[in-house]
């Protein structure tokens, strides 16, 4: 059985720094495209970061140049650091996976639509004041 378990979140005042982990078991985690979403009260789901199984990676226009994600195969986890933190990055946070060595992607498009992930955590918490 597929479990992501995201940690990391937390309070931060504008301008701050955190970074999430997602610990990844039950299936062959290098092989997978992993990925960061992320979900604010009262807004839908949208994706922040992708890393696919060679590493490339590809980000939302909004945290370019301030997020960073990597992965670890050796201990199946995903990392987002995130700096130069703003209140409109608030929002539940959520490690994905899909079952694909590329992240797949709609044309036209930089990250996977959240429907297309096949693999969700539970999320963790990021709140910034300003």
């Amino acid at each position: 059985q597929v479990q992501l378990v995201e940690t990391g979140g937390g309070s931060v005042q504008a301008g701050g720094s955190l970074t999430l982990s997602c610990v990844a078991s039950g299936y062959t985690y290098p092989t997978y495209c992993m990925g960061w979403f992320r979900q604010a009260p009262g807004k839908g789901r949208e994706g922040v970061a992708t890393v696919d199984s060679a590493g490339y990676t590809r980000y939302g226009d909004s945290v370019k140049g301030r997020f960073t994600i990597s992965r670890d195969d050796a201990t199946n986890t995903l990392y987002l650091r995130m700096n130069s933190l703003k209140p409109e990055d608030s929002a539940m946070y959520y490690c994905a996976a899909q079952e694909a060595t590329g992240c797949l992607v709609v044309a036209g498009t930089t990250l996977p639509d959240p429907a297309a992930m096949d693999y969700w955590g539970k999320g963790t918490l990021a709140t910034i004041s300003s």
